[in-house]
């Protein structure tokens, strides 16, 4: 077995970090503080994916059945989600975003886009943007694999 350079340590251990302490910002931003982590979550899957049914949900966010079904009923509560019969087999119901969902997903998308844009803009120069340009590169490319 080879052995990690400790460069290689290093960089997982403050990437772990620094997105960590990013995601938390960004979810101060989202202003999705009457929803938690797992409920946002779910609402953006939907928003990317389309309709889907909870037990599809649960398995995509590897959770039990029996959270999915709790984590649905605090959405749909906030008006955020409905359910619909699932035309390829009517004992499942598939659930989907509101017109409320969609706004509440594009209105935090836009809010943390543009707390990014501002903090690059104020707090970086040209030269700065272009580095972290490029190291997203990198680890897309991380990511990928």
């Amino acid at each position: 077995m080879t052995q990690v350079p400790e460069s290689a340590v290093r960089a997982a251990s403050e990437l772990r970090v620094v997105f960590s302490r990013l995601r938390r910002r960004l979810r101060e931003v989202a202003g999705f503080g009457d929803l938690t982590p797992s409920q946002t979550s779910v609402l953006s899957r939907i928003e990317k994916s389309g309709p889907a049914s909870a037990s599809d949900l649960a398995a995509a966010e590897r959770v039990r059945p029996q959270s999915m079904a709790a984590i649905l009923a605090a959405i749909q509560e906030h008006g955020l989600i409905h359910r619909t019969p699932d035309p390829a087999d009517g004992r499942r119901q598939l659930v989907s975003l509101t017109e409320a969902g969609r706004e509440r997903i594009a209105g935090s998308r836009r809010a943390r886009e543009e707390w990014l844009a501002r903090a690059f803009a104020d707090d970086f120069t040209e030269g700065q943007r272009q580095t972290i340009l490029e190291a997203l590169s990198l680890l897309d490319t991380l990511v990928e694999k």
